[in-house]
């Protein structure tokens, strides 16, 4: 690129157009794993149709209306003198709005679906310092390029709004800018009045009556037990723990090469039926313990967010907008999961799926009760993020959906995204996190057996 500056013009702060009256929401313990931001960036092609100050008032201007409807991003996060605990008052603060341009084309970016470093000058990213009544919850750039093109770069917090609550959130903000359209229904998405209350994610948990419904491990949530005993691994074992640097490859798996991965695995055992999701990442896993070298004496674990809105009793109502995963866990020593085969394991997932009910949702919440810390990235940990249900790149903020709709490194815990390729929606764009030094022998084991 001939030159890779962003200029920064104008930073405003965005107020809902219909001001709320103050409240305090209480957060769930869900909600409070993460304060900090989740960084997305959507990249559209360029339009003569529309001038920047056209497209930048619109976007304001939606983004008015939609903290009206949804007025807790308008907040900020408040600490309980009482016990520190994050909740949210909802005050009308306002979002932040940035505009910016660059030289570089956006051709010059080269594959959008791999991470590239320029992409951190395509969001705001607020200085926190300690004090959260000061950290706007929802911060977008809206970036030209010289070519014409557009990207807009998110940052939301994740105390705010879980994955599915965003993508509605975005698809309403998008809906109501309508830069380019007259219609103001967005694509292909139902939106629901958003619920902001907690609800029942906020009631206690009846360690009496889940243990004599089902024993269960330690906490009754089985992935908070597996993180404790790789933290406790770690801390015991010759390596230390502690921040390593890691890069980030994005492989598109084509529907025939998913085919053919199923077909693989299905013939270790006379063959068996499996979700897309579970050999896929029953796959990752294997090829990216055996790249990381692990100890074939270690504990190794694959960990993936389960959807707990329709696993609770009743279920959480249509339009809930907070947080409503939990990690689902599997664990094996490196050695038994090279050798065991893919049905042993998709079976385990399965299993660990099947286990996110009422109690051990209940039991993950009680999990979370003691004090908050990043966890540093461990190889012995495969974390899955699965957005193929949340096609980002479908919001059409400007004309047209997006080229790519791209996440930034996240800001705990190094997590592979599963993505719904904007090319061919039968395909799978698999984003992960690797050690510097492992990407090719990842890409020899990943790739083996689709090609």
């Amino acid at each position: 690129m001939a030159t890779s500056h962003v200029s920064v013009t104008k930073t405003l702060t965005v107020f809902p157009k219909t001001l709320n009256s103050p409240k305090l929401l209480e957060l769930s313990n869900l909600d409070r794993q993460c304060p900090l931001h989740v960084y997305l960036i959507f990249f559209y092609k360029p339009s003569s149709s529309s001038s920047f100050d056209s497209v930048f008032t619109k976007l304001k201007m939606g983004l008015e209306e939609t903290l009206s409807v949804w007025s807790p991003a308008a907040g900020r996060l408040e600490p309980n003198p009482a016990n520190g605990k994050l909740n949210l008052r909802c005050n009308n603060r306002g979002a932040i709005l940035v505009r910016s341009f660059t030289n570089v084309e956006i051709s010059e970016l080269g594959d959008l679906s791999n991470y590239n470093e320029f992409f951190e000058k395509l969001v705001y990213k607020p200085v926190l310092n300690g004090n959260f009544s000061e950290f706007p919850l929802v911060v977008a750039q809206v970036t030209r390029f010289g070519c014409g093109g557009y990207s807009i770069g998110t940052g939301i917090s994740h105390s705010l709004f879980d994955g599915p609550a965003a993508y509605e959130f975005l698809s309403a903000w998008a809906a109501k800018s309508a830069i380019f359209k007259d219609k103001k229904e967005p694509y292909g998405v139902e939106l629901h009045t958003p619920v902001h209350e907690r609800g029942r994610l906020l009631m206690g948990y009846d360690a009496k009556r889940s243990l004599e419904k089902r024993a269960m491990p330690v906490s009754g949530a089985v992935a908070i037990d597996h993180l404790y005993r790789l933290i406790m691994q770690s801390m015991t074992g010759k390596e230390e723990m502690g921040k390593k640097e890691y890069v980030y490859r994005t492989f598109r798996l084509s529907r025939g090469m998913i085919e053919r991965l199923k077909k693989n695995a299905m013939g270790e055992n006379g063959g068996f039926a499996c979700s897309s999701f579970d050999v896929i990442a029953a796959h990752l896993w294997k090829a990216r313990t055996k790249a990381m070298s692990v100890s074939k004496e270690k504990m190794v674990c694959l960990q993936f967010a389960v959807n707990a809105r329709n696993k609770l009793m009743p279920p959480l109502p249509k339009g809930f907008s907070g947080n409503a995963f939990v990690l689902a866990s599997v664990a094996l020593t490196a050695r038994q999961l090279e050798d065991e085969s893919y049905k042993t394991i998709v079976d385990m997932i399965r299993n660990a799926k099947s286990r996110v009910d009422n109690d051990y949702i209940n039991a993950y919440k009680q999990g979370l009760e003691g004090p908050q810390a990043s966890l540093p990235p461990l190889k012995e940990l495969t974390v899955v993020s699965d957005w193929t249900r949340m096609p980002f790149h479908k919001i059409e903020f400007l004309h047209g959906q997006a080229l790519y709709a791209s996440p930034l490194k996240p800001p705990i815990l190094d997590v592979a995204y599963f993505l719904q390729s904007p090319i061919d929606s039968q395909a799978i764009d698999v984003r992960v996190p690797l050690l510097g030094g492992t990407l090719e022998a990842f890409s020899s084991y990943f790739l083996t057996g689709m090609q």
